[in-house]
């Protein structure tokens, strides 16, 4: 359909049926936000739904209610971030924290360190209350600096756990940060091929390939190859983010105590009264299936 067939359609206004074709259209619209990568200013037909969703209360009503049919959460619908959607935990949409890591590491321990490198981007890149709910903040993230977060956690981790008593043994059967902790920081930061290509085991390893999944899933903009990759959010990363930022794990982690700098790395600040959290491996992800 062409961006004026779309503006052209039967309208939903007061007192109007709702056609086949009013449906159509709000199922396109729908499609449109499924595709992450796609922005309202480079598509007219996208611009011109996004309009009659301002503009036609009866349409956004549809279309809201086509996305809750597939088990899809509305963000917001904006020029900056067009039909931005989550995928709740039943949708088909959905991509589980478990799916996504066994797709990306056969090991369980690998499994659950995938998941932690999401919850560090997710952390470095709105470290703030404050910058989260800016619109207009731009977080940036790097490879190097996100295991560079994690490494310091880790060992803000093992301080906490041997003021305890607690044995510093890896226990990689027990999936929480407490836990998590032990694996990490025993697995080489990068380690090297024979062609000197970082190892995909490796912490920055992971990273690189959670970042990689967020670029290409229309959440981080590839800014340089510096610090082993540096990154950019977009505004639908931040909304995404915004909706899981109450989650155990996430609050966990940040209330380490993330100090941001501008150029993707952190730092970390001692931090008391933490409760042990877990991540849950069924858990779904900040995002959905493109």
């Amino acid at each position: 359909r062409s961006s004026q067939s779309a503006a052209d359609s039967s309208r939903t206004g007061a007192g109007s049926a709702v056609t086949p074709a009013d449906t159509a259209d709000a199922a396109r619209l729908v499609s449109f936000g499924l595709h992450p990568k796609l922005l309202p200013a480079r598509d007219a037909e996208y611009a011109a739904l996004l309009r009659r969703y301002r503009d036609e209360p009866a349409f956004a009503r549809l279309a809201d209610a086509v996305a809750t049919g597939l088990g899809l959460v509305v963000l917001e619908v904006s020029s900056r971030a067009g039909m931005a959607l989550a995928a709740g935990e039943d949708s088909a949409f959905a991509v589980r924290m478990g799916d996504y890591a066994r797709r990306a590491a056969a090991d369980s321990a690998d499994r659950f360190l995938h998941g932690l490198a999401h919850l560090a981007v997710a952390a470095m890149a709105f470290p703030r209350p404050e910058d989260l709910a800016d619109d207009a903040y731009i977080g940036r993230v790097s490879v190097n600096g996100v295991d560079s977060f994690v490494r310091q956690a880790c060992r803000r981790l093992a301080e906490r756990a041997e003021e305890a008593g607690e044995n510093s043994d890896p226990a990689t059967e027990a999936p929480g940060l407490e836990a998590s902790w032990r694996v990490y920081a025993r697995r080489s930061a990068a380690g090297a091929t024979k062609d000197a290509r970082r190892l995909a085991g490796s912490t920055t390893g992971i990273i690189a390939k959670a970042v990689a999944f967020l670029a290409d899933s229309g959440f981080l903009h590839r800014m340089s190859d510096e610090a082993g990759g540096t990154y950019r959010t977009t505004p639908r990363y931040q909304l995404q983010v915004r909706d899981m930022a109450g989650t155990a794990a996430m609050t966990e982690l940040l209330e380490l105590g993330v100090v941001p700098v501008s150029d993707g790395s952190a730092t970390l600040l001692p931090a008391a009264g933490e409760e042990e959290l877990e991540i849950a491996g069924d858990a779904a992800l900040p995002f959905h299936a493109s």
